[in-house]
């Protein structure tokens, strides 16, 4: 399990995962799950599913969705409520992370909105993805269709266990609700733009 962060969190931070702790809580209890439910079927311990409750850790973009897997929630239901941008416009610098933490994480893959907020019919993503970045222990299943184009590097996407090797111009096509994973089993940093209709954060 990816270790969580839980020291020299700055401000900004803090509050955003406070935020995501409540969510977390509010929608367990919705579900009438107890912590231990949520550790049973998300694989997390108990006291690190406690921890992101209170705010205390700063989890990764794989625990996110593990999380929102146990919970049978897009991801971005963790951080909806947060103030939206009305210009359609998205500078560089103003991307959101969707992981909710910083985008320089060493080891991490990056995962920037290029699309103003979460409300619209579509969203794009900005996609820095490592060497030996895995997301097959968190398959992805939800409703539409995605698109994906690769900007530099190379990366594996596999569909329902099919393997599909991209390369820089090479794009792939597919229905959401089959079984998908990513991998960059390659020694090269791999930059794509990820576009879902409808969005999946």
């Amino acid at each position: 399990m990816t270790t969580e962060s839980t020291t020299h969190t700055p401000p900004a931070t803090s509050a955003l995962l406070m935020t995501v702790g409540n969510k977390v809580r509010s929608m367990r209890k919705e579900k009438g799950m107890t912590l231990a439910m949520l550790s049973e079927t998300t694989g997390l311990s108990q006291a690190i599913v406690s921890q992101i409750e209170r705010g205390l850790a700063n989890p990764s973009f794989t625990t996110l969705a593990q999380l929102a897997h146990g919970l049978d929630i897009p991801v971005g239901r963790f951080f909806s409520g947060q103030e939206e941008t009305r210009s359609p416009v998205v500078r560089k610098s103003e991307r959101r992370n969707l992981k909710g933490i910083t985008s320089k994480s060493v080891g991490e893959a990056v995962y920037e909105l290029l699309t103003p907020g979460l409300n619209g019919a579509l969203e794009a993503q900005w996609i820095v993805s490592p060497p030996g970045h895995d997301t097959s222990a968190t398959p992805f299943r939800h409703s539409g269709e995605e698109f994906g184009i690769i900007i530099s590097g190379r990366k594996d996407i596999y569909l329902d266990g099919e393997c599909h090797s991209l390369e820089a111009g090479d794009s792939i096509t597919f229905a959401s609700d089959t079984p998908h994973w990513y991998k960059n089993s390659y020694e090269e940093v791999c930059v794509a733009i990820w576009v879902n209709a409808p969005h999946a954060w």
